[in-house]
């Protein structure tokens, strides 16, 4: 768990003492989470994303009729929204490289997401279809874009604070 810093910390009352003449005692740290207020904008994007989830499959059970139609629209539409998954880490990119630091990049999820993608579009040329090996192509080339990232620009290590003690 990441230390926080002492003026993130705020001490509640806690227990039976709480309402006590002295409220100092049973008092324990509370992460005060400042970063509330950042969260409304993801909070939207997932909703959003969830509400064009439902669309979809609205449109699918009510709207296709024909199986052989639907599943061939439902292939393209989880097609498109496997290759955006395996783009979004590139949108800090621009970040990365004005930074020159990968700090931003999760290592192991790279490497993950390289080993999957790898694994899912073997699977997808084994059954010659193209609705499984088309989405994961993005997936190994965006892992091995990341890859040559974490080689060009190290993570750096700084910390503005030091960790509070346990």
């Amino acid at each position: 768990m990441r230390a926080l810093h002492p003026r993130h910390v705020l001490h509640r009352p806690v227990g039976p003492s709480a309402h006590a003449p002295q409220p100092q005692r049973g008092q324990r740290p509370v992460p005060a989470l400042p970063h509330h207020r950042r969260q409304g904008p993801a909070l939207l994007q997932t909703v959003a994303l969830l509400g064009v989830l439902l669309l979809g499959y609205c449109y699918f059970q009510l709207l296709v009729p024909d199986p052989g139609v639907r599943l061939q629209q439902l292939g393209l539409f989880c097609s498109f929204f496997t290759i955006s998954m395996y783009l979004s880490p590139m949108a800090d990119l621009a970040k990365i490289i004005q930074t020159q630091s990968t700090k931003c990049l999760s290592y192991p999820l790279t490497v993950a997401t390289l080993l999957t993608s790898s694994a899912w579009t073997l699977y997808g040329l084994r059954l010659h279809d193209l609705y499984i090996t088309v989405p994961n192509v993005p997936g190994i080339v965006t892992s091995l874009m990341r890859l040559w990232l974490f080689r060009r620009y190290p993570p750096t290590h700084d910390r503005a604070y030091r960790p509070l003690q346990a």
